[in-house]
């Protein structure tokens, strides 16, 4: 099962996610360990729109897996079984709700994930402007609280938040226009009971353990730190 994998095609990337349960976008502390280390350059970014990065909604739309900032504050795609063990150690036996009455998340984690809880899913654009902050964008600026990017990352690291879709803009020809904007969601209501019925069925330290298996098997040169920091 080690990580040996070359992306041509769309198919060639959802394969991937579904053989080797994590692939993610850009390199990481392990080596060889990404998207863009086992990809075409003529498909990893493109002038039109039969690439990586507008294939993103597609392939999470025909695997079912998680997508977010999952490690290193990079984005990652996650099959649906290993995000479950994720996401049981990421969140270490907590919902949200529990995690902030014990003191376990900021205030400002907590504005967010609920706007996204009460409207999922929902585009990053509302979540901006529903929740009032800060944009500022090649082509729009707007004031109002900082920290959004902060809070969502934080949050989809913890396995509380992911990216269910990306939505694209047309043009009068419908044509996609630029590049698609994030739909956020929850785990909870993404993957239905299929995660919340097993997402808390063993304990953080096994999910860990099982995690850390899992890598050993895709990267069996690996050095064990590396592999342990990929996961904190």
């Amino acid at each position: 099962m080690a990580y040996d994998f070359y992306v041509r095609t769309k198919q060639d990337l959802i394969d991937a996610v579904r053989e080797y349960g994590i692939v993610p976008y850009f390199s990481t502390s392990v080596p060889g360990f990404s998207l863009e280390e086992h990809c075409s350059p003529s498909v990893l970014f493109s002038d039109g729109d039969d690439d990586t990065w507008a294939w993103k909604g597609s392939v999470i739309q025909e695997t079912g897996c998680a997508y977010g900032k999952f490690f290193e504050k990079k984005a990652a795609y996650v099959s649906r079984e290993v995000f479950l063990e994720l996401a049981n150690y990421r969140r270490d036996g907590y919902d949200f709700d529990s995690r902030y009455d014990d003191g376990l998340a900021r205030f400002q984690d907590k504005q967010l994930y609920d706007l996204i809880d009460a409207s999922a899913p929902v585009l990053s654009k509302a979540l901006r402007e529903t929740g009032g902050y800060a944009y500022s964008g090649r082509w729009q600026k707007t004031e109002g609280k900082k920290g959004f990017d902060t809070s969502v990352t934080r949050l989809q690291e913890q396995c509380y938040v992911l990216i269910s879709d990306f939505v694209y803009t047309l043009d009068k020809k419908g044509n996609k226009r630029g590049w698609g904007v994030a739909e956020y969601s929850t785990p909870e209501k993404t993957m239905g009971e299929f995660f919340t019925e097993n997402v808390y069925r063993r304990s953080p330290e096994e999910s860990y353990e099982r995690l850390l298996l899992h890598l050993r098997k895709l990267f069996p040169r690996a050095q064990e730190k590396d592999l342990r920091k990929f996961l904190k």
